[in-house]
């Protein structure tokens, strides 16, 4: 599968058509990594202790096995974002981790405290980016420079 770029809406604007179609894959691994690294990042220090992590859901709503669900899925979905492995299901994955996460984490309109209100409301809209990202990697997929290419290759 090949990545496609659109062209410009204008012949003035299709000047960076040809950077977008040359430097895609690169953009794409880039993207990748990033997009995944903060899932990464954010599990690694609760895989080693899911039961603590677990200890925190009911607060939040949430039955305490699901921790025993998410902590994996949120570092190693981040892991499969970042390589670009089985992509499309793992954003599928990380979709409903992040609608999960950002709905019993971040409901900043519980918060009267403003302070406390305007970081949830930080959260909640970073989290809102974070899957418009996830959104555009299921429809772009992973490109050549991925574990997915690697193994559609060798079959």
């Amino acid at each position: 599968m090949t990545t496609t770029t659109q062209n410009g809406s204008h012949s003035a604007l299709a000047g960076i058509d040809s950077v977008a179609a040359t430097t895609s894959d690169i953009a794409l691994l880039i993207g990748r990594i990033l997009l995944g690294w903060i899932f990464v990042r954010s599990g690694y220090g609760k895989i080693f202790d899911i039961p603590a992590v677990a200890a925190t859901f009911p607060a939040r709503g949430l039955p305490a096995f699901l921790a025993y669900i998410s902590v994996p899925a949120e570092f190693f979905g981040g892991l499969a974002l970042m390589f670009g492995f089985a992509t499309r299901y793992a954003t599928l994955v990380m979709v409903i981790f992040m609608l999960v996460a950002t709905f019993s984490s971040h409901r900043y309109w519980d918060f009267t405290d403003a302070a406390t209100r305007r970081a949830q409301d930080g959260n909640f809209y970073k989290n809102m980016a974070i899957l418009g990202g996830i959104f555009f990697l299921f429809a772009c997929g992973a490109g050549r420079l991925s574990l997915d290419t690697w193994l559609r290759r060798r079959n």
